[in-house]
């Protein structure tokens, strides 16, 4: 889950300036990359000598942009390849974090390499693994029961023909391995007649990747266990692209920023905030932007301050546990 791209295969990182001013990299310290992916949040904090960089992405092929990154800038970056949901897990205390920055978009590279088919666009086999899997999408769609294909793609890609689309994909596969343009086939067909601005495959293969790469719990744990490690007046600041990811990062920032009762039946029994929200709506993407990269488009983002600490976040996971579930649900018959 990298920057997001334009269709010139171009890479650009979204929202890069706003970012920048809000992390504030020009007074030094140790910043860390979640979603590193082309390099171009990790390069322009690096520009600033006081900088350190700690990057983390579960796709093994940045590791060659990082390595050179590193090279270029004397050791001040150091590349981690693992899930983001571990920024907790590193073997040393990391000195004066100032800021965990998130971008849930995907890569230009990765969009476009034929052997992830994370796109539409893309030919030949199902992948969609962004590395560190149990799976790929073809295991999925070979064995899946029809009933859980639907609730993928109703609670994921909350997409309204969900229920035909599976059952054609189950009726087709019965006759034929699938791969990507014969999804995308069937997804046409069950949209034949109904116009809307999105390419008509958009929210399945969403759907699927949120299911292939668990990322709504990759995205739970990975905004806690960062609050866990960051120091009180550090910054979280998250770019999302689809609303079920914002839901969850909404949810938190406002959640655990807000003083509330924690429960009704306890009025003298007060819930201590733990973040501090500067901007309570998100920050969209500049017209000068979108036009540059017409993907930037569905951006937003979203930061907030850790003013004390906290070990209780069960509410999020009552949240969202209707996602969870999906998210576990069993695709071998």
């Amino acid at each position: 889950m990298n920057a997001t791209i334009n269709l010139e295969k171009k890479h650009f990182p979204v929202l890069l300036n706003e970012l920048i001013s809000i992390i504030s990299p020009l007074y030094g310290g140790t910043f860390i990359d979640c979603t590193f992916g082309q390099g171009g949040y990790s390069k322009e904090i690096l520009k600033h000598s006081s900088n350190k960089v700690i990057a983390i992405d579960r796709d093994k092929d940045v590791v060659s942009i990082a390595k050179k990154l590193e090279i270029n800038n004397n050791g001040r970056l150091s590349f981690h390849n693992k899930k983001f949901s571990e920024v907790n897990k590193f073997e040393n205390k990391i000195e004066d974090l100032k800021a965990i920055i998130f971008d849930l978009g995907y890569s230009t590279n990765q969009i476009f390499d034929e052997k992830k088919s994370l796109s539409f666009q893309s030919e030949g086999k199902l992948d969609m693994r962004l590395g560190l899997n149990d799976f790929s999408c073809d295991d999925v769609i070979s064995s899946i029961s029809e009933k859980n294909l639907f609730k993928i793609f109703k609670y994921f890609g909350e997409d309204k023909n969900s229920k035909i689309i599976a059952k054609r994909i189950i009726q087709k596969r019965k006759k034929q391995k699938l791969q990507t343009q014969d999804i995308v086939k069937i997804i046409e067909e069950a949209k034949k007649y109904k116009f809307s601005k999105k390419n008509p495959s958009t929210q399945i293969f969403q759907a699927l990747r949120i299911y292939i790469n668990k990322e709504i719990t990759e995205l739970i744990y990975g905004l806690i266990n960062s609050f866990q490690i960051l120091p009180i007046g550090g910054v979280i600041a998250v770019v999302s692209f689809h609303s079920i990811e914002d839901k969850i990062v909404k949810f938190f920032f406002k959640n655990y920023s807000d003083k509330k009762n924690t429960s009704r039946y306890l009025p003298d029994s007060k819930k201590i905030n733990c973040l501090k929200l500067k901007n309570t709506k998100p920050i969209y993407p500049s017209l000068k932007e979108i036009k540059l990269n017409p993907a930037s488009r569905s951006a937003k983002l979203r930061y907030a301050i850790k003013t004390r600490e906290n070990e209780n976040f069960n509410e999020i996971f009552d949240k969202f546990n209707y996602l969870i579930e999906v998210e576990n649900l069993n695709f071998k018959l």
